[in-house]
């Protein structure tokens, strides 16, 4: 059994997922004041990912610890894990059940600089695609696919 339970998300779920994203790019970024960002991510979460997307968490004694969320092209734009399970076994299960979302393939978009994760979407089988640049920071990014 695993130590984290997955489950489809729930609109109630919406402030305790903005904030776990929040942190979790904090953490990433700490030079880069996210607070700023929140009422456009909040935006966007209500009108963009949490309408088209698939969205599943992840809780631990029954505290929200992380989600993945998957579009229905198979785009992958956020996988969080809250900083304290980072190196366990959480983001390994929220990117098997993103494979299960979406069986022929996944596309997703990651920060260039982000070696950590880079490293970790190869580890799972993705494959860098492309470069390309974030329309809203204006960062590097690499596009990278996992197909079946």
């Amino acid at each position: 059994m695993s130590e984290f339970m997955l489950r489809p998300y729930r609109s109630s779920d919406e402030d305790v997922a903005i904030a776990l994203w929040h942190r979790t790019w904090q953490e990433a970024y700490p030079a880069i004041d996210f607070s700023e960002r929140l009422a456009a991510w909040r935006k966007r979460w209500c009108e963009e990912l949490a309408p088209a997307a698939k969205i599943v968490v992840a809780e631990k004694s029954g505290a929200i610890v992380g989600f993945v969320t998957v579009d229905t092209t198979g785009y992958l734009d956020q996988l969080v894990v809250d900083p304290d399970f980072w190196g366990s076994t959480l983001a390994d299960a929220l990117i098997r059940h993103a494979k299960l979302m979406s069986p022929d393939g996944l596309t997703l978009l990651v920060n260039i600089d982000n070696d950590r994760a880079i490293r970790f979407y190869e580890r799972n089988g993705f494959v860098h695609t492309h470069d390309d640049v974030n329309p809203v920071s204006g960062r590097p990014v690499y596009g990278m696919g996992w197909r079946r």
